[in-house]
């Protein structure tokens, strides 16, 4: 099947135990599909994620690696990611395998039947997580759609996929989680067209989430998040 030049940016932040999973998942997905470039960011990981990549880099010949050395968050990772990207198609996920890589192929399925691919959008919407995180994430959605008056809904949800003249005229983008908030706003402002399709959220496989693992977490994302809301709300004012 002939699809448009993608890259996925998948930032990686000490994931060494997954990454032997996520890159032959990689492959399987590559194998199904053309022109599809997976750009792994090792964002400053702390444990032997440098060694396992440059040790299982040299097998996939679709990855392109990217190494920060000092992790300065989730969304600069990303960032760092997209400078080197060549697809026309650009987007990221996890790397957590909370959800399916191939969700990707679903997502650029979007692309491949419009002729209006520069005016897409195209964003996961979970199911299957744990009801707090429900209840949390419709919270958030409800605060985001009241505050920025863009029906706003499941904001961090992946994976995210656009054309590449979207994101070259990107002014200030956050360097944390609230990339998925600026982007998914934008695309909003833009009046591109969002589509949405439901991927299945699993539980991971080895380590622990870098925000998701306790109260303290938590509310430091939350304040993270409502300062940057509240800063997009000024500008937009």
């Amino acid at each position: 099947m002939n699809l448009i030049n993608c890259s996925i940016i998948i930032p990686c932040y000490n994931e060494e135990k997954n990454l032997p999973i996520l890159l032959k998942r990689c492959e399987e997905v590559c194998f199904e599909t053309e022109n599809l470039e997976i750009v792994i960011v090792n964002n400053g990981s702390t444990d032997n994620s440098s060694v396992v990549l440059d040790d299982l880099a040299s097998k996939f010949s679709f990855i392109t690696i990217v190494y920060v050395n000092v992790n300065k968050g989730y969304g600069f990772g990303i960032l760092e990611g997209l400078k080197v990207a060549k697809g026309e198609i650009l987007g990221w996920t996890h790397s957590d395998m909370q959800t399916d890589l191939g969700d990707i192929l679903t997502g650029l399925n979007f692309f491949n039947e419009t002729d209006e691919v520069e005016r897409l959008f195209i964003k996961g919407k979970r199911y299957g997580r744990p009801l707090p995180d429900v209840f949390f994430t419709f919270c958030m959605s409800i605060f985001e759609t009241l505050l920025l008056k863009k029906l706003m809904w499941d904001i961090n949800a992946q994976p995210t996929l656009f054309h590449k003249n979207f994101y070259l005229n990107w002014e200030n983008p956050p360097s944390d989680f609230s990339l998925d908030l600026f982007a998914y706003y934008n695309a909003k402002k833009l009046k591109l067209k969002v589509k949405r399709f439901p991927v299945l959220f699993s539980e991971r496989l080895y380590g622990v989430s870098s925000w998701n693992i306790g109260f303290i977490s938590k509310y430091n994302f939350i304040k993270r998040t409502l300062i940057y809301s509240f800063s997009l709300n000024k500008r937009i004012k």
